[in-house]
């Protein structure tokens, strides 16, 4: 397999096209820099400041303001600031909201998968429709679901291992609607009234990882959680301590309110969505004029976030080579984590909101460097 000369990298950042922990914006990290030894005329810095103060105290209630106001959340939701990542949301969500002891689960990917294997634990979680026909390469149906059969139904948003999306919600009439929006959280606008509870990891769009965003119903948090709930995974500890039960992630919070400054400084929910689209189209268009490379997902349910991609090879052996090598060299060029997922394999770009289109640019140039330089892999 012939290398591609490395260029010079213009800037000593690499472009990090990791699916999480993702990129965050430059102008964030460096304003937290200037802050890191002492935040304000506290004398602290805020990772060592205790969470009762009136300092942090600001800072979480600023946090919690530019969500609700970023992602348009109604008064009759409660925001929270929790910890254990999304999968702790997979346990949480059946231990709180199980009633009648039935759930709906839509089956798009592995997160997914996992999210309805978790909440078999608690309640009788069924799959009601699912993608692993075609390896979750697209969205599929769903059935109509009556009123009073579920005490909710959950899908995944946007699937990071198999890069789809969710461009209609489903209808589900008075079921409440649950989604883990991990990997599409602000990334274009949402309406949040048509769900009764979103939960999202914080680190692709919203900061680094330690905190979790969970938005929940008022008449969700009246549902009485299972009795086998423990207290720190009952919403109502948190919704009644301001998600200051014991002692929250402090750090990552105040991290996340610099990410939704910097947010809204570039045009909010909206803002992201065009930026997002025009980083997403560029690759797609390159994907799809290529006789390299090829997308994996089907064309109308590909995510704008994450872009799977693999070679047009058809001997395996070759393809794989052809992935390890070109992961390698593009690391050297300055070009981070475009490893696919080790359950799948291949390459994929993850174009959370912090990678601009640069980045994007400069990865399309290597890609076509490289093609140039391996085509005959794929005529001998």
């Amino acid at each position: 397999i012939a290398a591609v000369p490395q260029s010079e990298v213009a800037m000593s950042r690499v472009y990090n096209f990791s699916a999480g922990p993702s990129c965050l914006p430059l102008e964030a990290l460096e304003e937290a820099a200037r802050e890191l030894v002492e935040y304000g005329a506290s004398g602290q810095s805020v990772m060592e400041m205790s969470h009762r103060t009136k300092d942090f105290e600001a800072i979480i209630g600023e946090t919690e303001a530019l969500t609700r106001q970023l992602l348009g959340v109604p008064d009759s939701y409660k925001v929270l600031f929790l910890q254990g990542g999304a999968s702790q949301q997979f346990a949480a969500v059946p231990l709180n909201l199980t009633a009648r002891g039935k759930a709906a689960y839509v089956e798009t990917g592995v997160w997914a998968k996992k999210a309805a294997e978790e909440a078999a634990r608690y309640t009788q979680a069924g799959t009601i429709a699912s993608s692993k026909d075609k390896t979750y390469s697209y969205i599929p149906s769903v059935p109509a679901v009556a009123d009073d059969a579920y005490d909710y139904l959950h899908i995944t948003l946007n699937n990071t291992i198999m890069g789809t999306k969710w461009r209609e919600l489903p209808a589900c009439g008075n079921v409440p609607l649950v989604a883990d929006a991990s990997s599409c959280i602000l990334s274009e606008p949402l309406d949040v009234a048509k769900f009764a509870l979103i939960y999202a990891g914080a680190q692709k769009n919203l900061g680094p990882a330690g905190v979790t965003l969970v938005i929940i119903r008022d008449d969700m948090l009246a549902r009485a959680p299972l009795a086998a709930c423990p207290i720190m995974l009952a919403y109502k500890t948190h919704a009644e301590n301001g998600s200051m039960y014991n002692t929250p992630p402090c750090y990552p919070i105040y991290m996340m309110g610099k990410v939704l400054k910097w947010v809204q400084k570039n045009g909010g929910a909206e803002g992201m969505k065009k930026r997002n689209t025009q980083k997403a189209a560029l690759l797609y268009d390159y994907l799809d004029a290529s006789d390299f490379y090829q997308a994996t997902a089907r064309k109308d349910s590909r995510s704008l976030m994450n872009i799977p991609f693999v070679p047009r090879e058809e001997d395996a052996q070759n393809a794989e080579a052809l992935t390890k090598t070109f992961v390698a060299q593009a690391a050297k060029a300055g070009l981070v984590n475009l490893a696919g997922h080790r359950l799948v394999g291949g390459m994929r770009a993850s174009l959370y909101n912090a990678m601009d289109i640069d980045g994007v640019k400069a990865l399309i140039a290597f890609m076509d460097d490289f093609a140039k330089a391996n085509r005959q892999v794929n005529h001998v």
